[in-house]
């Protein structure tokens, strides 16, 4: 029996200079890649319940696009052509949990990709957007807590598209996490995180 294919969940980290330089981490040099099983995602705004094996759960908000048609080395000069839709996303991290798998020399999965840490929100077309002048912001409790604009990644989505498809074939449906900018924080039970991309209202989510 044919079972049927999941959808991928690609991740970019260190994809803004301030972001890599809050963290102490250096500029890639080629972009940082990890992966989220289907199991990751948070939808419909959904609560994110804390999970118990961590004590420093941070926020990242990113821009996620979303694939329409599969492809493999794919040309960057034709990869807009590989996505028609956007989403707000939240790259939940369990902070402390990664430093010690960092220490270790370890993969990040345990901090990254446990389940519902990628929230999601539904998907908007870019028919009428400049996707290299995208601005999105996160509110954590009402107060901005991270702007970001699509203008200041070090590595723009026709770049990531061309880079990942030469060791991922793209197929329809996969999404891709495109790094998050500067202000990475802690969240708490209680708090509420609101995304926003060119100030529209996409995605909302409770810690509980």
């Amino acid at each position: 029996m044919c079972k049927r294919q999941s959808m991928k969940i690609i991740c970019i980290g260190r994809n803004y200079r301030a972001h890599a330089a809050e963290l102490n981490n250096p500029i890639p040099k080629y972009p940082l890649v990890f992966m989220k099983p289907a199991s990751a995602l948070l939808v419909n705004n959904k609560p994110l319940y804390y999970p118990a094996f961590t004590k420093e759960l941070h926020y990242e908000a990113e821009i996620v696009l979303k694939i329409c048609k599969n492809g493999r080395h794919i040309d960057p000069n034709f990869a807009s052509t590989y996505y028609d839709h956007i989403a707000f996303g939240i790259d939940f991290t369990a902070r402390d949990v990664q430093q010690s798998l960092k220490q270790k020399g370890h993969p990040w999965e345990l901090s990254k990709a446990f389940d519902f840490s990628a929230g999601l929100s539904p998907f908007v077309g870019i028919a009428n957007l400049d996707s290299s002048n995208i601005h999105f912001e996160l509110k954590k409790n009402d107060v901005v807590v991270q702007k970001g604009n699509t203008a200041d990644l070090i590595f723009d989505f026709n770049y990531l598209i061309g880079f990942i498809s030469q060791y991922f074939m793209l197929q329809v449906g996969d999404l891709i996490y495109t790094g998050t900018p500067a202000g990475v924080g802690p969240v708490q039970i209680g708090d509420t995180l609101d995304g926003f991309i060119e100030g529209e209202h996409l995605i909302s989510c409770e810690i509980k």
